[in-house]
């Protein structure tokens, strides 16, 4: 069984999945990563599949590939979680599939594992635009407000956690929770006995392709998920 289980949620991503997972894997061997991709093709109406089904010839047992009906990404991510947990990987990464998570930060991520059981990127700089930038501001804010504790870069998509600590986070998150990584970072902050450690990243603008989510649908997501974490235990 391998160390480490990469979870990627795909949605309209032939663009970019196919140098990703290259990229990917050249950083993972650099590091002497033992590893999987498990790639979940949430209902892409591109040729998503295909590429996925061309990268599993190459890769071989390297990637595990499930081609899934849609269900978001933030149920996706839980998706690849469980899947990961229920195949004992001692580590699990979240990666997004858009490019923006950039792999060279993934040594000094991979390296911390021994004093932490969460290793979080926090984006520094960002490529992607002054509007995210700002929403991700008022994430921090607006759950602090509700919580009483600072997430920081609460939905970061760089994040390494260790098995037992996702799978007791997991537990304390409604499995119906859209912006599921909020939620997530919420349930990991309040287990006292987590070690935490942060990697400064530059997060990229996407290497390729167009965001399936704008602006406005994302202040209604965040509206959403801020009445939803008060189900968070």
């Amino acid at each position: 069984m391998p160390d480490l289980a990469i979870v990627i949620p795909i949605y309209n991503e032939s663009a970019n999945i196919g140098a990703l997972l290259r990229e990917w894997g050249e950083a993972l061997d650099a590091v002497g990563a033992d590893y999987r991709f498990i790639t979940l093709n949430d209902g892409s109406k591109d040729n998503t599949a295909e590429v996925l089904a061309s990268a599993a010839t190459e890769l071989g047992d390297r990637i595990d590939v499930v081609n899934k009906a849609n269900s978001g990404h933030g149920r996706t991510c839980r998706f690849g979680y469980e899947r990961a947990l229920a195949a004992d990987y001692p580590w699990i990464l979240q990666i997004d599939s858009d490019g923006q998570c950039d792999p060279i930060y993934f040594a000094d991520m991979w390296a911390a594992r021994d004093q932490a059981d969460c290793v979080f990127g926090l984006r520094v700089t960002r490529d992607d635009g002054l509007a995210r930038a700002i929403i991700s501001r008022m994430v921090r804010l607006s759950t602090f407000c509700l919580t009483g504790r600072d997430l920081r870069d609460a939905n970061v998509p760089y994040r390494l956690m260790r098995h037992e600590v996702l799978a007791r986070a997991l537990k304390r998150v409604p499995a119906d929770f859209d912006i599921h990584n909020v939620a997530l970072t919420l349930a990991l902050k309040r287990d006292p006995s987590v070690r935490w450690h942060y990697v400064p990243i530059r997060f990229r603008d996407r290497q390729g392709g167009t965001n399936s989510i704008d602006v406005p649908k994302i202040f209604k997501m965040g509206w959403n998920m801020l009445r939803a974490l008060r189900g968070v235990s």
